[in-house]
């Protein structure tokens, strides 16, 4: 690592702990933000300082165990290494011994770090590791729309409970993990000489005191990749809500189906947890072209080429598309999910966490709920 040269700011340890592709994203914007915008001229004003400097950021890849995520991480990963950054593969859930194992090789790590940032702060395993974290400064980058829920259970002092979750959440696993649970909320909740800072493309309203909100706008993207070719059909962003159990499927297909003969819509984007046989399903009823992305929708909508409008049901991507895409003509439009589309058993919250998600979005065209029998 080369000493900084007089003047400059002091190197900073800082460690990213990344479960998700977007979540590696995401530390790539925040590093390029940290740094300010000299890394790409390769000069610093004399006298100048800034934050943590891109060369001493270490990102953990906590490696999940399904193949399109793998996918999507290990080319992000080659990204980030040649962004300059230095990336450590964990195989985090490589079998009964790997937690455990994981944790002790990343001790040192954690002692050594100056700041931590972490990409999903409802993640038992990341919350493990904040177990171990002292005084430590700590950022929290997006891991989607689930950013705008954690600031407000931050706020509110409440358990970290994912919007989508059905229940009390007090199971038997939920109980034994308790006390880590218990002690990752005290390492994220702000002190009077630790503020915590959250990175976000998602819009905050209302800040609690003690965090400290540094806005995403995709600057390493913009810079990095596109302008893109735009093509005269639309395309379609998939959604994993069938998945997680919040939309039932028939409703789901219905929807899609309406919205692609409406629109023109050519290609659909599939979510990297979307299964496979209701991928198959889709193309064989409406014949889109399924696209399974080999990177986050952001730098593939970025690289082109891209339909002219890209339509998304509430989700991530209805807030940072049109960030990524900015002066590109490219129009971002979003369909709500109506109340009959859920099933019985989403959780309560779900209709209105997903209302919030589109009508905060900025910059793109609302549609109104798809006219179908499903």
């Amino acid at each position: 690592m080369p000493t900084p040269s007089a003047g400059s700011a002091p190197h900073s340890q800082v460690i990213a702990f990344v479960e998700s592709p977007v979540q590696l994203l995401n530390v790539l914007e925040w590093a390029r933000t940290a740094v300010g915008h000299e890394a790409d001229a390769g000069t610093r004003t004399a006298g100048a300082t800034a934050g943590p400097r891109a060369d001493a950021l270490t990102v953990v890849v906590l490696a999940p165990t399904d193949p399109m995520s793998r996918g999507q991480l290990r080319r992000m990963a080659d990204l980030a290494h040649n962004a300059g950054h230095t990336v450590r593969w964990e195989e985090a859930r490589g079998g009964a011994g790997a937690p455990l194992r994981t944790v002790r090789q990343l001790t040192p790590l954690l002692r050594k770090a100056d700041r931590i940032v972490i990409g999903d702060p409802f993640s038992r395993y990341v919350q493990l590791l904040l177990t171990l974290v002292g005084g430590k400064r700590l950022t929290v980058v997006d891991d989607g729309t689930a950013t705008m829920e954690f600031i407000g259970q931050v706020a509110r002092g409440e358990r970290l409970v994912r919007w989508h979750r059905r229940g009390s959440g007090r199971g038997p696993r939920e109980l034994v993990l308790a006390p880590v649970t218990a002690a990752a909320r005290r390492r994220l909740a702000p002190a009077a000489d630790r503020p915590v800072e959250v990175f976000t493309s998602m819009p905050v309203e209302q800040v609690p005191p003690g965090i400290e909100v540094t806005p995403n706008t995709f600057e390493w993207t913009k810079a990095t990749f596109g302008p893109p070719s735009i093509t005269e059909t639309a395309d379609m962003v998939g959604t994993s809500l069938v998945e997680t159990g919040v939309v039932d499927v028939d409703q789901y297909i219905a929807a899609v189906t309406s919205l692609a003969r409406a629109h023109n819509v050519a290609r659909y984007f599939a979510h990297r947890r979307e299964s496979v046989d209701k991928l198959h399903r889709l193309h064989a009823e409406t014949g889109l072209e399924i696209v399974r992305p080999d990177l986050p929708l952001e730098l593939i909508a970025r690289r082109g080429p891209i339909g002219s409008t890209v339509l998304s049901f509430p989700s991530t991507v209805v807030h940072t598309l049109p960030l990524a895409l900015a002066g590109t003509g490219v129009r971002v439009a979003v369909c709500d999910i109506a109340p009959e589309w859920l099933k019985e058993s989403a959780s309560p919250r779900a209709q209105g966490f997903l209302s919030g998600v589109t009508t905060t979005a900025r910059d793109v065209h609302r549609l109104s709920h798809v006219p179908f029998t499903a």
